[in-house]
């Protein structure tokens, strides 16, 4: 599921991922590059990514990355994986950078629950159902604030604005879960 593409290699290091982790921008890098490329710039800020030069607000290292406990740079490279999502990743971002982490946090939400290996907290699950059947049932519902009968087109326009909410709620609650196993617990 939370694997590093295997044709690839890391952008930084252009070799072969070491402790690979994937940041909120959907690409992969190796554990050790990105955190010595945030090293190298301000510390207190967060690093951005070296293709798109979107801010990584969050890490998230490899299934087999978080598996491996006995080689001690991996262990070094989640520790600081986990501190950099301590500092960065439980920050507030504005709506432009959260529609834009939309993708990478639905595509990894939808793998975790379609995977019969993985389990969400029911809480979580719970939310994201009650959440979809609202949205559903506001859509599809022939009463709107803004009704199609009188305002044509422009009346999807609550339809949509539901439907983003809906979606911006549900990547919150998943990027709440990310953070908690990456970063938001010491360990």
């Amino acid at each position: 599921m939370n694997q590093a593409p295997e044709n690839e290699v890391c952008s930084i290091c252009h070799g072969n991922f070491s402790a690979p982790c994937q940041a909120n921008c959907s690409h992969w890098f190796c554990g050790n590059c990105i955190m010595l490329v945030w090293r190298h710039g301000s510390t207190l800020r967060p690093c951005k990514c070296p293709l798109c030069r979107r801010p990584i607000t969050l890490l998230v290292p490899s299934e087999d990355t978080s598996r491996v406990r006995d080689d001690p740079t991996d262990l070094e490279v989640l520790r600081d994986v986990q501190t950099y999502n301590r500092v960065f990743g439980g920050q507030s971002t504005g709506l432009f950078q959260r529609v834009q982490d939309l993708p990478f946090l639905l595509r990894r939400l939808l793998r975790e629950i379609m995977d019969p290996q993985r389990t969400l907290p029911f809480v979580i699950k719970a939310r994201v159902y009650i959440s979809l059947i609202l949205s559903v049932i506001y859509i599809i519902s022939p009463i709107d604030m803004i009704p199609e009968a009188f305002f044509g087109i422009i009346g999807l326009l609550d339809d949509v604005i539901i439907a983003l909410i809906f979606l911006l709620h549900v990547a919150a609650l998943y990027r709440s879960v990310l953070y908690s196993r990456h970063g938001g617990s010491a360990s």
